[in-house]
């Protein structure tokens, strides 16, 4: 058997307790163990949030990112951009691992083809056994027909660069991960089903949960945006109940219509209606839940009935927001609409922790770089560490003139982030860390993964994908050369950098391709070539890098306390 190529594991968490129980099962298994494991800690980020993750001993090396709470989708991408093995395996981190899944990977991995872009695992909910299950039990045991679900999917990281990871804008764990499979079998690749399972056990939830869940409508209005009429069939997931929801709303809005306008046989009709289709609905809940004199069965059936009134109008509600909110969504990635740049080494001169503003030089083209930005609309912002201030060595009123002085000899900035903190102050602002862009994106008025963040050092591209932006890397020389090599992005200069980020401002996605045609038919295609991107754009004097080592100056930026830093790094550091 050929074999089984290297692998890193990406879990996206809140901070759940079964985080803890996945990663003992984990640690546990026999088999190759995975080249990295990457936790992304997707809790958002507050300053009285809780403390930062602590990660038990596992076989392989394991680091935390931080990603700001944006969602699964943005967490995963976070992830996927961190790790630099050939194929990533994606857990949810309410799944634990039995004896064997580490092998069954292996093989399951070394099994697929060149054309192959993902394999899922099986898997199985534990029900209970002395009484029949809830609506909530019923739900999570969906899981096990689910088609390309990442609570265990393993993507090759090229198929994941080629149509860009993770659409962002699905906020919720839902119907991302069939979108993510519709654009990848589009891009000409397969994927195919596994021998290894997990067990995915029944998390705890009140009796509302099922009304929260109606959120996902809005994703259903997106995918319907995104993959025309029949992403369905084309993503085979099921019809759902949405028809009866709607029947069911209309037939309660004219009810109360009728009744407002003085007709009360009409009232009564669609009254009747409403009703009936409510207690169908509810009937169909209840009957393969648990039956009179079983364990919680009062409980589970006054849920139902109060939950079957309140679900048809939440699906609706949703189901409108979304159609309004997405409606002429454009493909992923969106256009880019604003840049965030770090600002020594990048625009100006390192001088470190500089504190006079008579000591700022622009670095050459820097102006004439900002205003091609600014003339095609690109909204700048401006992202700096600036450990000086808690080293004692300048204040933050000198930070704010040498600011002011480079807004004055580059034009203005419509955000101006400064983390003041060291090292080790634990921050979530500093560089690699995410909340600086995220804090920019906000007062810039436009999504975190609608900007692109421009530098001279791996920490500045991994703020950006920890943030879900795109990065570009302008090395000087101070850049460590495993930054150069691993950033996806690398141009001599900003001119070069620029020309880039309008092109992803004219809608070029890349790197490396453009995901396919909405509304197109998977093509018949030759395969890609796994080994490489299925396309380069390569901008004169541009170096674009996404192999399998992009995201190592991620994981050596974000790897802790770091030594001194050398000469010329030293306010970045």
């Amino acid at each position: 058997m050929t074999a089984a190529p290297a692998y890193g594991v990406v879990v996206p968490t809140v901070g759940r307790p079964s985080l803890a129980a996945l990663l003992r099962t984990l640690a546990a298994q026999d088999g190759p163990a995975p080249a990295e494991v990457v936790v992304v800690d997707d809790r958002p980020l507050r300053a009285d949030g809780p403390p930062p993750l602590a990660l038990p001993g596992l076989p392989c090396p394991a680091r935390v990112v931080r990603s700001g709470g944006r969602g699964p989708a943005a967490a995963r991408n976070a992830g996927w951009r961190s790790v630099g093995a050939e194929w990533v395996a994606f857990l949810d981190d309410d799944v634990e691992l039995p004896a064997g899944w580490a092998a069954g990977l292996a093989a399951d991995l070394a099994a697929a083809g060149p054309d192959v872009a993902g394999v899922q695992g099986g898997i199985r909910v534990p029900l209970p056994r002395h009484r029949r299950p809830t609506d909530w039990e019923r739900n999570t045991a969906g899981l096990e027909q689910a088609a390309w679900a990442t609570a265990d999917m393993a993507y090759r990281r090229a198929a994941l660069a080629q149509v860009h990871g993770f659409d962002e804008r699905f906020p919720r764990a839902y119907r991302e991960d069939a979108d993510l499979a519709l654009r990848v079998r589009r891009a000409g690749w397969r994927l195919q089903r596994g021998r290894r399972h997990i067990v995915h056990p029944v998390r705890p939830a009140d009796g509302t949960v099922s009304v929260r869940m109606q959120a996902g409508a809005a994703s259903d209005a997106l995918m319907r945006a995104l993959h025309g009429p029949r992403w369905r069939a084309e993503a085979e997931t099921g019809r759902g109940r949405f028809r009866w929801h709607v029947a069911t709303v209309a037939a309660g809005v004219a009810s109360a219509a009728a009744g407002l306008a003085g007709r009360p046989r009409a009232a009564a009709l669609a009254g009747a209606a409403w009703a009936g289709l409510t207690a169908q609905f509810a009937a169909r809940r209840i009957a393969p839940g648990p039956r009179p004199g079983q364990e919680g069965w009062t409980r589970e059936w006054g849920h139902m009935a109060l939950t079957s009134v309140v679900i048809p109008w939440a699906a609706v509600r949703h189901r409108l927001r979304g159609e309004l909110t997405h409606r002429g969504a454009a493909p992923w990635p969106v256009p880019l609409r604003a840049v965030l740049l770090d600002r020594d080494g990048t625009l100006v001169h390192d001088v470190p922790y500089n504190g006079d503003p008579a000591k700022v030089r622009p670095v050459d083209g820097a102006r004439v770089a900002l205003d091609r930005l600014r003339a095609a609309e690109l909204r700048l912002g401006l992202v700096t560490n600036q450990s000086g201030v808690a080293r004692g060595l300048l204040d933050a009123e000198q930070v704010r003139a040498v600011n002011a002085r480079v807004a004055a000899e580059l034009g203005p900035f419509g955000a101006v982030e400064v983390c003041p903190h060291g090292p080790d102050d634990g921050c979530g602002c500093r560089k690699p860390g995410p909340l600086m862009v995220l804090r920019a994106a906000g007062t810039l008025g436009v999504a975190p993964h609608e900007c692109a963040v421009v530098g001279d050092i791996g920490a500045d591209v991994g703020a950006a994908i920890a943030a879900g932006a795109r990065a570009a890397l302008v090395p000087t020389p101070v850049t460590r050369p495993e930054e150069v090599a691993a950033a996806e992005v690398v141009a001599p200069d900003l001119a070069a950098a620029v020309d880039q980020l309008l092109a992803w401002a004219a809608g070029d996605g890349g790197p490396p391709s453009s995901p396919a045609r909405r509304h197109d038919p998977p093509s018949p295609a030759s395969p890609p070539d796994p080994s490489s991107p299925a396309r380069r754009q390569v901008l004169p004097e541009t170096s674009l890098r996404t192999g399998a080592a992009a995201g190592a100056a991620q994981a050596a930026a974000s790897a802790g306390p770091q030594p001194a830093p050398p000469a010329g790094r030293g306010a970045q550091a």
